[in-house]
């Protein structure tokens, strides 16, 4: 497809068009959940509706994977994977540690994905070859870090009580061989591994969309996503992410006795 990158662009100023509006403004929360706390707002909705129209009027043969308006032509050989908001929770907080996750799935393999965050003015790009930060000062290209020990690596979490009480007794023990820890990355976590800035995500109960757009970042970066287990990371679960090969291997080790 030509000029993909451009069109991820167009795709990013279409989300932010719709989401900036309600970032830090009074906007209702509702729960997606009967038990316990998934939040959604307006900002999440709109914003996929309008990354949804751009990709129906440029790609009316493609499928799309959403978090808040369902799916379409799944079976489709180009399937765009979206989350308008990944880290709900930091949004409504105020707190500019969430992203938009656009990516694409070609032949059910992800491809190419972005990270968005339009407040702080940040894109993350990639191809699975390589991968690249657009900010307001430009654009450079971005690469992960070499770390092989685990007790040298910065480790980035969401929150240690999403994972169960099966997951938690690894994790924790993971955690306490790292030389530090960060809660509340959502997405960021990520971006920042890819960035060459922290060595370490370990994170469980992914869904596809929110990890698809963020597997050609890191990959592209240098780095490897898979699951716990070492397998493909593309729909979800135990998600382990690694800026070095080798870091990788000696925490799957530990990873996978769960």
């Amino acid at each position: 497809m030509h000029d993909l990158a451009a069109f991820f662009d167009d795709l990013a100023d279409a989300a932010a068009s719709a989401i900036m509006p309600h970032f830090r403004a009074s906007v209702a929360v509702e729960n997606k959940l009967s038990v316990g706390f998934d939040p959604v707002t307006v900002a999440d909705r709109e914003g996929e509706k309008a990354i949804r129209e751009l990709i129906h009027s440029r790609f009316p043969d493609h499928g799309i994977l959403g978090e808040e308006h369902g799916d379409h032509q799944l079976d489709a050989n180009n399937v765009w994977v979206l989350d308008p908001i990944d880290g709900t929770r930091a949004f409504i907080a105020g707190l500019p540690t969430w992203g938009t996750l656009i990516g694409l799935c070609e032949g059910g393999r992800p491809s190419h994905g972005m990270m968005v965050q339009p407040y702080v003015g940040e894109r993350f790009y990639g191809d699975g070859k390589s991968a690249h930060l657009t900010t307001r000062s430009g654009r450079s290209p971005i690469a992960t870090r070499a770390c092989a020990r685990l007790e040298d690596a910065l480790m980035c979490t969401t929150d240690p009580y999403l994972f169960t009480p099966q997951e938690r007794p690894v994790y924790e023990e993971v955690e306490r061989s790292a030389r530090n820890t960060r809660y509340g990355t959502d997405c960021y976590g990520y971006a920042m591994l890819a960035a060459g800035q922290v060595d370490l995500v370990i994170e469980s109960g992914l869904n596809a969309y929110d990890i698809v757009a963020l597997i050609p970042i890191v990959e592209g970066a240098g780095g490897v996503v898979t699951t716990w287990t070492g397998g493909s990371a593309k729909d979800g679960g135990r998600i382990v992410a690694s800026g070095d090969k080798r870091l990788h291997e000696a925490v799957l080790a530990r990873l996978s006795r769960i």
